[in-house]
């Protein structure tokens, strides 16, 4: 599905990312891990083509991803969450929906609703009186709206409360069961995104430390070295 081969990119003069070669499997779910600074990000921008001086090849579906087209890319079935409430703040939930899937099947909406139904009880709210936790869930949904087959996200739970975290966790669990999209995740929460991803890679210095199960990786007495 999603394919790096000896991926290089930069920003300015630094070198983000060393010689990356990964690819992620229809319906896998994958959680990135490493320290501030890693790399961690630059991956997720460079699958959705939002990084432009990298050298290497990525490939979505046997297509080359083109660098400097996101939008192409995200109708092409890749979808993004970047870090933060990404909504539009001034409009209602079920604006903020329609918005996000006017090139989709509105009908789809009703899907985004089972899945987040705190987002059916709040439709008609706007989205920026919702709490930190809903937001997140509705940017998702706005990325689900776009009815993705590859759904990355960065760091989701950042700063949210340990009820919604939980949610967050058990909702991207949901989603893959029931959609069969794949899940690539940025996290910070080690330990829960361990229990819902099949598989785990660690950064570190731009650079790939451990690809493996994420089964492996928990096992590890000493984890935290890893970071």
């Amino acid at each position: 599905m999603l394919e790096f081969r000896n991926v290089e990119a930069r920003h300015g003069g630094f070198t983000a990312l060393r010689d990356i070669t990964l690819s992620v499997r229809p319906g896998e779910r994958v959680a990135i891990f490493g320290h501030n600074g890693t790399g961690k990000t630059t991956l997720l921008r460079c699958g959705i083509g939002d990084v432009e001086d990298l050298s290497g090849r990525i490939t979505y579906n046997g297509e080359v991803i083109v660098a400097g087209s996101v939008y192409r890319n995200a109708r092409r079935g890749i979808g993004f969450v970047p870090q933060g409430h990404n909504v539009f703040r001034d409009l209602s939930v079920a604006q903020n929906l329609k918005i996000a899937g006017l090139l989709h099947d509105q009908g789809y909406i009703g899907e985004v609703y089972r899945l987040f139904p705190v987002l059916l009880e709040r439709r008609a709210q706007i989205a920026g009186s919702l709490s930190g936790g809903q937001q997140q869930m509705l940017a998702v949904s706005m990325a689900l709206m776009t009815r993705p087959t590859i759904l990355m996200l960065d760091e989701p739970t950042t700063g949210l409360a340990p009820i919604f975290v939980q949610d967050m966790f058990r909702s991207l669990l949901e989603i893959n069961r029931s959609t069969g999209t794949a899940i690539v995740l940025v996290e910070q929460n080690v330990a829960p995104a361990l229990r819902i991803a099949e598989r785990a890679i660690v950064l570190k210095t731009g650079g790939i430390i451990f690809d493996g199960d994420s089964a492996d990786l928990a096992r590890h007495e000493d984890l935290w070295r890893w970071f």
